[in-house]
């Protein structure tokens, strides 16, 4: 199974403020750009290409948070787990969006192999470093906001050994956003 990551940070490469926030993302860049040829920078290609989800529980609550009506909702209809050793129970308004799962990272990627899932979507700072660590990601799709945060938290906690990135290609928006595509290669 594919493994794939779609995520944001700032420039200084943060998913989030300190404090958890993403409010940011809203208001960085160029807000009089014309988006029109591409407004959710490929999001809506990407999740149409994956089959389901894996994220953290950090990661679901600043979902659940938004409280998103179902017209809003980004994912569509894809499977969304959540790993969480901590949390039991989805949030009310995610209750039939997600479901949640504590145990081996290997073992859930294995499982939804074997139900004939094809890629996934990986989302959420630690859960992304987890995967890394566990070889799993195979590529990551970041795009930059053209702002810097001075403090966060950052995408990419400590990997248990350095990760090649190749077949770099990058795009850049009129909203001043830049978008780099990486193939991950483990040494």
């Amino acid at each position: 199974m594919k493994c794939s990551v779609f995520i944001a940070t700032s420039a200084d490469g943060y998913i989030a403020t300190a404090e958890g926030s993403v409010d940011w993302l809203h208001s960085a860049g160029n807000q009089d750009a014309d988006m029109s040829e591409n407004p959710d920078m490929g999001f809506n290609d990407f999740i149409a290409s994956v089959d389901c989800m894996i994220m953290g529980r950090k990661c679901m609550e600043t979902l659940a948070a938004f409280n998103l009506p179902p017209e809003q909702w980004p994912y569509g209809n894809i499977k969304i787990y959540v790993l969480s050793n901590s949390i039991k129970v989805t949030p009310e308004n995610l209750r039939d969006k997600v479901e949640m799962y504590s145990g081996d990272i290997l073992t859930l990627v294995n499982r939804l192999d074997g139900e004939g899932y094809k890629n996934a979507y990986i989302d959420g700072g630690a859960t992304i470093t987890s995967f890394l660590n566990h070889q799993l990601i195979n590529e990551m799709i970041i795009t930059k906001a053209p702002v810097v945060l001075g403090n966060g938290i950052p995408l990419f906690g400590k990997v248990a050994q350095p990760i090649k990135l190749e077949q770099a290609s990058a795009q850049a928006f009129p909203n001043d956003y830049i978008q780099v595509r990486y193939t991950v290669r483990y040494l």
